[in-house]
């Protein structure tokens, strides 16, 4: 029996379903830890399996710390398996990892090294073997039954196929995270770490959000708003066992998870993202974010007010009206409006004391429901964004009005 007297310096939560034989194979490599086992303990969260999971588990538990927790099966509540494992853990320290990654050995030292400076600190560990752009290596998975991941690392980490899909992403920013203007878009739930009491700030896993997605990049923003600083562990590894990845129907489920992000932070960065998934262009998220960031300093001194009053001049008394890029003056007199602009402070300025509706967004894809308004007027500090997004402008403003004008001349190309 492992000796668990004391309080384990970290707590490894997985959460699983239907996995067993690959839940077996990383217990054993949790079993060849070079962190001696009193020190760190093991919480098996299942989601409902229906497979020999709860024999795995007890099967290992005179050679590992183990807790072992089941919910019923009512779908895929990945968040919530994640979240009720975390109740269970002792630790200060806690380190979440998909079933079926594959570990090095000294994974669970790795992690718990980073976390001993003192500050709170979110760490992303490397991913080998997770890029859905690729088809599994051949032969990768047998090799991963017979071989130490050591050994399997050894032989492939040289393959493009083989590496991390955030790769190319961090090469960029030289793997340096607090670097990045939007470091917990690479926050993949498949191996990352946090303190305890981070984790419970920021409320855990979004439990709302079910199926495959976002429920970890969602974690990642919240704990970035608290200031916790990322660390990218390339020596922090794990490999995901190979498997066909039908990303057609995993899609969808990321891009209603991130409806569900968008309806919980509505501002531009999380709009942006929503639209950019939804068209399956997650990583031109950075991209357009910066691009955004540019042309709101461009945009400061862009005053739209006298272009609004023109259009209002015939508002009927019972005419609803969405300005989209308001900016921070308007017109004196103008009846209560959804007030639409993408710089917080400008948006803040011209609704404060006022009976208008604020809505800090872009304008691509808003809070606002269908046919809410009978007229949306799109002003000239669109002009900026207009080659990038005109198409998904025009699109919100129908959805959301009855009626659009743009009361600017479109930006050619």
């Amino acid at each position: 029996m492992i000796d668990a007297i004391g309080t384990p310096k970290v707590s490894v939560v997985i959460p699983t379903y239907n996995r067993a034989a690959l839940l077996r194979l990383m217990l054993e490599q949790l079993a060849r830890q070079t962190l001696p086992k009193a020190e760190f303990e093991v919480v098996v969260a299942d989601d409902g399996s229906a497979d020999d999971t709860a024999e795995v588990v007890a099967a290992f538990q005179d050679r590992l710390r183990l807790k072992y927790f089941f919910q019923e099966d009512v779908g895929d509540r990945v968040s919530r398996a994640r979240n009720e494992g975390a109740k269970l853990a002792d630790a200060e320290v806690l380190i979440f990892l998909d079933s079926g990654v594959m570990i090095s050995a000294d994974l669970v030292e790795r992690h718990l090294a980073l976390h001993r400076t003192g500050e709170p600190l979110f760490v992303c560990g490397y991913a080998w073997g997770y890029d859905p752009r690729f088809p599994p290596i051949e032969d990768l998975h047998r090799r991963l039954a017979v071989e130490t991941p050591e050994d399997v690392l050894a032989r492939y980490r040289d393959e493009p196929a083989f590496r991390d899909v955030r790769h190319e992403a961090l090469v960029t920013w030289d793997f340096e995270m607090n670097a990045m203007p939007l470091p917990w878009q690479l926050v993949f739930g498949l191996n990352i770490s946090l303190p305890a009491e981070v984790f419970r700030r920021v409320g855990g896993f979004n439990e709302d959000m079910t199926e495959w997605g976002c429920e970890d990049l969602e974690i990642g923003f919240k704990a970035h708003r608290l200031g916790v600083p990322f660390r990218f562990a390339m020596d922090a590894w794990v490999i995901e066992w190979p498997h066909e990845r039908d990303m057609s129907a995993r899609w969808p489920q990321m891009v209603a998870n991130m409806a569900k992000f968008l309806v919980a932070y509505p501002e531009p960065v999380i709009e942006i993202g929503y639209v950019l998934c939804a068209v399956n262009e997650y990583w031109r998220w950075e991209e357009t974010w910066l691009e955004l960031g540019r042309w709101t300093e461009q945009a400061g001194t862009i005053d739209v007010a006298d272009e609004v009053a023109r259009a209002v001049a015939d508002v009927g008394a019972d005419e609803r009206i969405a300005i989209f890029g308001a900016g921070g003056t308007l017109p004196p007199g103008l009846p209560p409006a959804v007030i639409v602009d993408f710089d917080a402070e400008l948006l803040e300025k011209a609704t404060r004391g006022t009976p208008h509706t604020p809505s800090h967004a872009v304008g691509v894809r808003t809070v606002l429901p269908d046919q809410s308004v009978d007229r949306v007027l799109v002003t000239s500090r669109l002009t900026g964004l207009w080659p990038t997004w005109s198409d998904h402008i025009l699109t919100e403003a129908g959805r959301i009005g009855r009626r659009v004008e743009v009361l600017h001349a479109p930006a050619a190309g």
